[in-house]
C-alpha cells in the first residue's frame, strides 16, 4: 500500500560525439507511464511495507560534463553495483522523519550533489571502438526513496544474528538500466549502447526504533570515493550551508598515468570482451522476471556477522608467526602480519572447512580474490579526494585439500601475505592474462571474493543521529564483506552469506580456532 508517492522524472538530452548515441535518454522506461512505476516499486518493496515517498534530487547547482573513464576504471564499467547500509537508531515515528528529518536529508544531499555532480550522471557504454565514459546533464538526477519497514529493525541490525537476504531486499536503493538500440542496425546488438545510472539512495523508517540510510552506486568509484561521498554528506546534513570541507572531490582525468603505456590498450580489450555478455543479463529482461529470479536465488542464503576483536586479532597473528617455518620455507616468514591478511586468511580457511566439510573433491582449488589500493603504488601522488578507481586486482591459491588440513589457516596466510607483497612490488603483474585468470577460476575452482576494507571507517559516517548501530553490506553467497568494528576498538567485522545449515557449524569452527590460540 502507498501512503504518498512524490513523482517526477526527467528525462535527458545528451550531445555526444557518437551519432548512435545522440538521442533522448529517458531515466527510466518508466518515465511515461508513473503507474507502470507504482506497480515496479510496490512488487519490489513488497505488500508488507509502505513506499512512502520517491523524489529526484538535483544538485544545487547544475553543471553540463563528459567525464572519460581512466584505465583503472575500465575493469569495473558496466553493471557493477555495490550496495552498503548504514542504520541508525531513530526513535521516531514515520510521520516525524517525513516532517522533520527528510527535508534536511534533501536539502542536505542537494548541497553534496553540488561537489560529486557527476553521480547524478549515467555511465554511457557506446558500442566498440568507443570508449565508455560518464555523462551528466542539467536534467540528471538523484532518486532517492523512502520506506516504511515492518522488520525487526534490531534483528537486522545486530551481530551474529543469522539473516535471510531476502529480508534486506526492500532496503536495498534500485537501479534500472536503459538500452539505446540503432534503428539502423536492429540485426546487431552489439551496436546498442547501454546507460548505467551512477547512484540511487534510500532511507527506510522503522517507526519508533531505527533509520537505515542506504546506497546503491556503480563501481566507476571505488569504495574510498564512497565513503568520501557519505560522510561528505552527513557532514553538510548536520551543518548544512556554511560547512568546511576537508577535502573536496578531484575529477582531474589526467592525474592517473598509465605506468606501462599499455594498460589501457589491454583493459578496454578485456572491457569489450565483457561487454559482450551483458546482452544476455540485460537486454529484452523485464524488471518482473528480475524480482522473481533474486527471489528465488535470495529465498535459502542467510547473512550473518562475525566479530573479530583486538585481542583475538594479535593472538591469530603469533599464532600463524609462530607456525611459519613449521613445514615448508617456500614464503619468507614476515615480520609483520597485518590486521586484514590474518583476518582473511582465518575466514576464508573456515568458510571451506565448512562449505566442503563432506565433500571429497579435495584437488579442487580455492580461490580468494581481492582489490588492492594503488594510491600509493603507481609513483606519483594521488590526491585524497580523487573520484575514480584506484584498484588493482590481487588473489591468491591453495588446495583445497591443503586448507581443510590442520595447517590450512597458516597456508592461507601465506598466500594472501605474498599476493599482497606482490602487488606492492608490482601493482599490474600478468595484467594480460587477469581477464582469463578470472574466468578459470569459477569455472574450475571455487572463489571467495573481498567487499570493503576496515580503512574507510565505515562508523564515522553520522547524520547527527549518532554514530551507526550497524554497517551492512548487500552481496552474494562468493563475497565476505569486511569493515572496522563498530563496538569494539581495533577489531574487525566480517559479513558472510550462508546456506541453509552451515552457519552452526563455521560457528564452531570458528571458536575452535580461536580457543587454539590462547594456548
Amino acid at each position: 500500500m502507498l501512503s504518498y508517492f512524490s513523482f517526477d522524472f526527467h528525462s535527458s538530452y545528451s550531445e555526444i560525439s557518437f551519432e548512435k548515441v545522440y538521442k533522448l535518454l529517458n531515466y527510466n522506461s518508466f518515465s511515461s507511464h508513473p503507474s507502470n512505476f507504482i506497480e515496479f516499486m510496490a512488487e519490489l518493496i513488497g505488500t508488507e511495507h509502505k513506499l512512502i515517498e520517491q523524489t529526484m534530487i538535483f544538485p544545487s547547482s547544475t553543471t553540463k560534463i563528459s567525464l572519460p573513464l581512466t584505465f583503472l576504471d575500465l575493469p569495473l564499467a558496466g553493471p557493477i553495483y555495490v550496495r552498503r547500509q548504514f542504520f541508525y537508531q531513530f526513535p521516531q515515528s514515520t510521520n516525524h522523519f517525513c516532517e522533520t528529518t527528510f527535508p534536511s536529508l534533501k536539502q542536505s544531499l542537494s548541497l553534496t550533489l553540488q561537489h560529486f555532480f557527476p553521480l547524478a550522471g549515467n555511465l554511457i557504454s557506446p558500442p566498440s571502438p568507443n570508449k565508455p565514459f560518464i555523462l551528466c546533464t542539467e536534467k540528471d538526477s538523484v532518486p532517492f526513496t523512502i520506506v516504511e519497514s515492518s522488520e525487526d529493525f534490531n534483528h537486522l541490525s545486530a551481530n551474529y544474528k543469522l539473516k535471510n537476504i531476502k529480508d534486506f531486499n526492500h532496503l536495498v536503493p534500485k537501479l534500472t538500466h536503459k538500452t539505446i538500440h540503432d534503428d539502423n542496425d536492429n540485426d546487431n546488438e552489439d551496436n546498442n549502447t547501454f546507460v548505467f545510472p551512477l547512484l540511487s539512495l534510500q532511507a527506510s523508517v522503522f517507526p519508533n526504533n531505527g533509520l537505515c540510510i542506504a546506497i546503491t552506486y556503480c563501481h566507476v568509484m571505488d569504495d574510498n570515493c564512497c565513503s568520501h561521498f557519505m560522510k561528505t554528506w552527513s557532514l553538510i546534513h548536520g551543518k548544512f550551508e556554511g560547512v568546511d570541507l576537508k577535502s573536496t572531490p578531484c575529477f582531474d582525468r589526467d592525474i592517473l598515468r598509465d605506468p606501462k603505456g599499455l594498460l589501457e590498450n589491454v583493459f578496454l580489450r578485456d572491457y569489450f570482451e565483457e561487454r559482450k555478455t551483458w546482452k544476455n543479463k540485460l537486454i529484452g529482461q523485464t524488471q518482473t522476471q528480475t524480482i522473481k529470479e533474486h527471489h528465488e536465488v535470495v529465498e535459502d542464503y542467510f547473512k550473518a556477522t562475525i566479530v573479530f576483536g583486538k585481542e583475538e586479532i594479535e593472538r591469530m597473528k603469533k599464532w600463524v608467526l609462530s607456525q611459519w617455518n613449521k613445514n615448508d620455507h617456500e614464503i619468507i616468514k614476515p615480520q609483520f602480519l597485518s590486521k586484514f591478511v590474518v583476518t582473511c586468511g582465518f575466514v576464508w580457511a573456515n568458510l571451506v572447512k565448512t562449505r566442503y566439510r563432506n565433500d571429497n573433491n579435495d584437488e579442487k582449488e580455492e580461490f580468494f580474490r581481492f582489490a588492492g589500493d594503488c594510491r600509493d603504488r603507481l609513483g606519483y601522488k594521488i590526491p585524497e579526494g580523487y573520484f575514480g578507481n584506484c584498484l588493482t586486482l590481487c588473489h591468491a591459491t591453495v588446495k583445497r585439500k591443503d586448507m581443510k588440513g590442520e595447517d590450512g589457516f597458516v597456508k592461507a596466510v601465506k598466500v594472501i601475505e605474498r599476493a599482497i607483497s606482490e602487488m606492492k612490488n608490482e601493482p599490474f603483474k600478468n595484467v594480460e592474462e587477469w581477464r582469463d585468470t578470472f574466468k578459470n577460476m569459477f569455472e574450475f575452482g571455487s572463489v571467495l571474493l573481498v567487499t570493503g576494507s576496515p580503512k574507510f571507517n565505515v562508523y564515522e559516517t553520522d547524520f547527527g543521529f549518532g554514530k551507526p548501530v550497524k554497517v551492512e553490506m548487500v552481496h552474494s553467497f562468493k563475497c565476505m564483506s569486511i569493515a572496522e568494528s563498530g563496538d569494539r576498538d581495533g577489531g574487525i567485522e566480517v559479513g558472510l552469506v550462508f546456506k541453509s545449515g552451515e552457519f552452526e557449524y563455521f560457528c564452531s569452527v570458528n571458536e575452535q580456532g580461536l580457543e587454539a590460540f590462547k594456548s
